[in-house]
């Protein structure tokens, strides 16, 4: 099969519950394979090499970036390389009819994004309010934070942030504006919470402008039922969340699928999520929030 490169680079971002994506996914040689959110391949390096093909893979990302690392790594012999956000590629995929044995969404923020300040999704460094996925939108963080109204923050992370404190630290930040980079919007969010220990105050808040500026529950609530589509009878679907609203749009959405009837689509594989080992949070500690839930479509009988 063709030769996966291994390059420093992409050993920056781990790939989070990946012996638990092989258990569930369990791909076989010759199988297809989606990835809706390839990023630095992580995942799908260690799928490929079980399906050993390339040619039955679909890999996606909408950042620009990863989709040159994936060049890199895979190379251009016969991959399907997608650089779209996966509501898109999701639509054309299945206009084309296609369908996939083995599909993934990692919906996780790549370390690569976090570890670079200039993408603006951390506040550990100093760094421009970016935190575009796709950095050919015009929506960013700096938009949403200097011009949005009081009311609209306090919505916006109230729904997105789960923000106890949304009204408090909406006021903070318009009193605080203009606001430029990702440690002044932290140290002004912490002033609600004096005294704060373990998880930063400002965690909630970069969450809520995250999900904002992508657009990401939107896209993943249209996104589900397509890619329930896409999946051939028998194949597999792995959906990766980090936190809860996104975790309750892919419970609910499988077990609208699912259930003791018989019309039902879908067999859920995990009764509830399935969270990291004490192992891997050793070495990799951004897997802490991850729960992974799967599926297998069922196959119907024709005659």
């Amino acid at each position: 099969m063709h030769q996966i490169k291994n390059q420093n680079k992409q050993q920056q971002h781990v790939p989070v519950l990946l012996g638990e994506v092989l258990q569930y996914l369990d791909p076989q040689t010759g199988e297809s394979y989606l990835d809706l959110t390839a990023g630095y391949g992580g995942h799908a390096a260690a799928i490929i090499e079980r399906t050993g093909s390339l040619t039955q893979a679909t890999l996606v990302d909408r950042d620009a970036n990863a989709i040159r690392e994936l060049q890199q790594r895979f190379g251009e012999a016969g991959l399907d390389l997608r650089h779209q956000d996966f509501l898109g590629a999701s639509q054309q995929l299945v206009a084309e009819g296609r369908t996939f044995d083995l599909i993934l969404a990692d919906l996780g923020v790549s370390s690569p994004h976090l570890n670079q300040a200039e993408r603006g999704f951390s506040f550990a460094d100093p760094g421009p309010l970016d935190m575009r996925m796709d950095q050919s939108q015009s929506l960013t963080a700096d938009h949403i934070v200097n011009r949005f109204t009081e009311r609209e923050l306090m919505e916006l992370l109230r729904e997105y942030g789960e923000e106890p404190k949304a009204a408090k630290v909406a006021r903070l930040i318009v009193e605080a504006r203009p606001l430029k980079t990702t440690d002044q919007l932290a140290k002004v969010v912490a002033k609600a919470w004096p005294g704060h220990s373990r998880v930063h105050p400002a965690t909630r808040t970069f969450q809520a402008l995250r999900i904002a500026v992508n657009d990401e529950l939107n896209l993943l609530e249209q996104s589900i039922p397509l890619w329930l589509q896409l999946l051939a009878p028998g194949g597999r679907i792995a959906i990766i969340s980090f936190h809860s609203l996104e975790d309750r749009l892919v419970k609910a959405a499988l077990k609208a699928a699912s259930g003791d009837r018989f019309d039902a689509e879908l067999r859920e594989l995990t009764k509830r999520p399935v969270t990291a080992s004490p192992q891997e949070l050793v070495f990799n500690p951004r897997a802490r929030s991850a729960k992974l839930r799967a599926a297998v479509k069922i196959k119907t009988n024709t005659g």
